[in-house]
């Protein structure tokens, strides 16, 4: 990274408007702010002549055409998805038509589930159609970027982020997010993984994040140690609830979570959920159904 980088804070940006972050990074927030959303998703342009574009977001026309002008006189190259969650990735098809370039990143959802519903996984978008589908390891690359994708399963089960070489900086998506932990949301969303994924990149050398919600990360290890911390943390006094008596998911949330603002009780709850099929599957916890849900009457305990 250089020294005459720009940090600009989200929440002192407004929606729409295009901010020079560092020499090859721009980004504009969409206008869907909200309890899980914060100010809005990031979207990131990458490069300068060519360009590729990060997660373009809700299916917004206002948010798309401050794209369109954001790229007035370059070459969008490369649409880069890091996940399908509906306020990631819908724009892209949008701007795909537009801008003649193809849609590259993540896999669709479905194709982790074919045997689930898209009922099963509402929160994602089914309409997302990738150009290619990058594995990881692939490299996306223009004339001043060379993105490398990463597997970062856990949030969602087909999450990427990218790796940007020239800056020694990562695109988090919603693996780390500059605001707040990531809600781990089954069935897609899986607790293990979620770990696994954050010691991955705890190995890895960027010194700046880009997070999908939020601020720039300017001190990713320390924040993923924080993240680590955190769920070890919340998965001890899981434990300590079950064994004190709480068997379901709401006695655990209301215990865990005291005071927790009303709009974000789902979420929490599917967190909790997420760290209980974790610890079940690691033997820890036995419960009466086999695979517990948010809506199931079931009894757990620890072993």
């Amino acid at each position: 990274m250089t020294d005459d980088m720009l940090f600009t804070h989200a929440q002192n940006a407004r929606a729409g408007e295009l901010h020079q972050l560092t020499p090859f990074v721009r980004r504009i927030i969409a206008p869907n702010a909200g309890p899980y959303t914060f100010t809005g998703t990031c979207t990131y342009l990458v490069g300068r002549g060519d360009v590729a574009v990060i997660d373009p977001g809700p299916h917004d026309l206002s948010h798309i055409e401050a794209i369109c002008r954001a790229l007035d006189g370059e070459r969008l190259t490369h649409i880069c998805i890091t996940h399908t969650h509906k306020d990631h990735s819908p724009a892209a098809q949008e701007l795909r038509v537009r801008m003649g370039a193809p849609i590259v990143g993540c896999a669709p959802i479905l194709s982790f589930y074919p045997h689930l519903s898209p009922h099963d996984l509402s929160n994602h978008d089914h309409d997302y159609q990738p150009d290619y589908i990058l594995t990881d390891g692939e490299r996306v690359m223009g004339k001043s970027y060379t993105l490398t994708a990463l597997a970062t399963p856990g949030h969602a089960k087909n999450h990427l982020c990218f790796a940007f070489a020239q800056e020694q900086s990562l695109f988090s998506g919603d693996h780390v997010m500059g605001w707040s932990t990531s809600v781990i949301a089954p069935p897609d969303g899986h607790m293990r993984d979620y770990m696994d994924s954050l010691r991955r990149l705890a190995q890895r050398t960027e010194t700046v994040y880009w997070p999908g919600h939020g601020d720039a990360i300017i001190d990713p290890h320390r924040k993923i140690q924080a993240l680590l911390t955190h769920r070890l943390e919340r998965e001890r006094a899981i434990l300590a609830a079950l064994a004190a008596g709480d068997d379901r998911i709401a006695a655990l949330v209301a215990r865990l979570y005291e005071g927790l603002d009303e709009r974000l009780l789902r979420g929490a709850s599917l967190s909790v959920l997420a760290h209980m099929q974790d610890l079940i599957e690691r033997g820890e916890v036995s419960c009466s159904d086999a695979v517990p849900t948010l809506t199931s009457q079931y009894q757990a305990h620890r072993i």
